[in-house]
């Protein structure tokens, strides 16, 4: 097999090729109780006001405010209690002068009323009590309308549905919610050195570790994973393995082979299956092999042998895709700046991604490498939360410096590209 020349492109312009593709999953209806995570497939129109009539945000009472003038620490005002009422309830009387109705939060203003006073703001005796302090109309009332008019967009295409979504959807009666539907992953470890987990150790091989975390990572979106039997390099068996996961998955990520080197068969495995590669050399540490491909409307990403390159190339190009195949108005990775707590003085020929703990601690976000951090590496992964980025042509970074940092147990992302 002869040794291919690649060209590296740059992180951001690998990740825009990534996410230019026209693949879009389809739209369905889900549950309301199984919709979080989702994304929103239709814009969400209010069709009744919120809140929906004039209530009160407190406990206490409901009075009309021109009976309060005059109200003083040496001139307490006396009110009778004429009514009390709960959420749900409304008052059939009608507030008069120096009456006033016990009324709870989130219970509609009974007429004749236009304040509300707060329960510790009284002196109450057994069918009445006195304030202190004069009030104005409106005060400690919450409006008809004011949060949201008929006709407002309250949830935009192509957000994520989080809790407070999942709050305004049965705000407005949403049983059942329009939304993407989520991609299916297949995830397939090449290579003859691999070893199922369970298998014994023996002499020049080792467990598969990418397979069971890409499988995780992908777990992590919410996606339905299957993970596919262990292909040797052999370029038929792969070729075959590849064509069947594709033939029952959106998504197929395949770990190891995408070297130059005489056994990384995956370019002869996109050229088998007729697929546009994307690219197959990023200017990037770890994981400058990283390859993407797109064939009959399916990514095919092959990520790197070595664990941590792998991880990164899940993180950088994988993500991206996936929310962007979802509908997702924002799916770009979240940077953040961080200081950088201890010294790194290796060149960056390539943009360089380390793994890293990232921490605030309630005055300024820091971050510092999670141990051994070669491509290789697999413990630092597993004590890291975020990448701090190094720009190509760097180095000297010292303690103190401010860097850029991706959050990798962020599911926040941002609608524009800062890398």
């Amino acid at each position: 097999m002869s040794v291919e020349k690649r060209t590296p492109i740059p992180v951001s312009e690998a990740i825009q090729r990534v996410v230019q593709q026209d693949i879009t999953m389809p739209t369905r209806q889900v549950k309301l109780a199984d919709s979080t995570g989702y994304i929103l497939a239709e814009d969400i129109v209010a069709t009744y006001e919120i809140p929906r009539f004039d209530k009160s945000p407190y406990d206490g009472y409901a009075l009309r405010a021109q009976d309060t003038e005059g109200a003083s620490g040496d001139n307490r005002l006396e009110f009778k209690v004429i009514d009390h009422i709960g959420a749900g309830s409304v008052s059939s009387k009608v507030v008069g002068e120096r009456e006033a109705v016990r009324i709870m939060t989130g219970a509609q203003v009974p007429e004749g009323a236009d304040a509300i006073v707060m329960l510790e703001q009284t002196v109450e005796s057994e069918d009445s009590f006195t304030i202190r302090k004069p009030f104005q109309a409106g005060d400690n009332i919450a409006r008809k309308g004011e949060e949201t008019q008929i006709g407002d967009v309250v949830l935009e295409r192509g957000q994520r549905i989080n809790p407070g979504a999942i709050a305004v959807l049965a705000t407005y009666g949403y049983s059942e919610v329009p939304v993407y539907d989520k991609p299916s992953v297949g995830v397939i470890a090449t290579g003859s050195e691999l070893l199922n987990v369970d298998d014994e150790l023996e002499e020049g091989k080792i467990r598969n570790s990418n397979g069971p975390m890409i499988a995780s990572l992908s777990q992590q979106l919410g996606l339905d994973v299957e993970t596919y039997q262990i292909q040797e390099d052999d370029l038929e068996s792969s070729i075959e393995a590849v064509k069947g996961a594709m033939k029952q998955h959106n998504i197929i990520i395949t770990t190891g082979g995408v070297s130059v080197g005489d056994f990384d068969y995956l370019p002869e495995i996109y050229k088998a299956i007729d697929a546009e590669v994307l690219f197959n050399k990023i200017a990037m540490r770890p994981g400058s092999v990283t390859t993407v491909a797109v064939a009959n409307g399916q990514y095919l990403f092959g990520l790197s042998g070595n664990p941590s390159a792998c991880f990164t190339g899940f993180q950088l190009y994988v993500k991206p895709a996936v929310n962007r195949m979802m509908g997702a108005k924002a799916y770009y990775p979240q940077v953040i700046q961080a200081t950088l707590m201890e010294d790194f003085g290796k060149p960056n020929p390539f943009t360089r991604f380390i793994r890293a703990e990232a921490t605030l601690d309630g005055q300024q976000m820091t971050v510092t490498p999670a141990g051994f951090n070669k491509s290789g590496a697999v413990v630092s992964i597993a004590h890291s939360n975020a990448m701090i980025v190094l720009p190509k042509g760097t180095r000297g970074f010292k303690k103190g410096y401010t860097v850029n940092v991706i959050l990798t147990e962020s599911h926040t992302y941002e609608e524009d590209l800062n890398l």
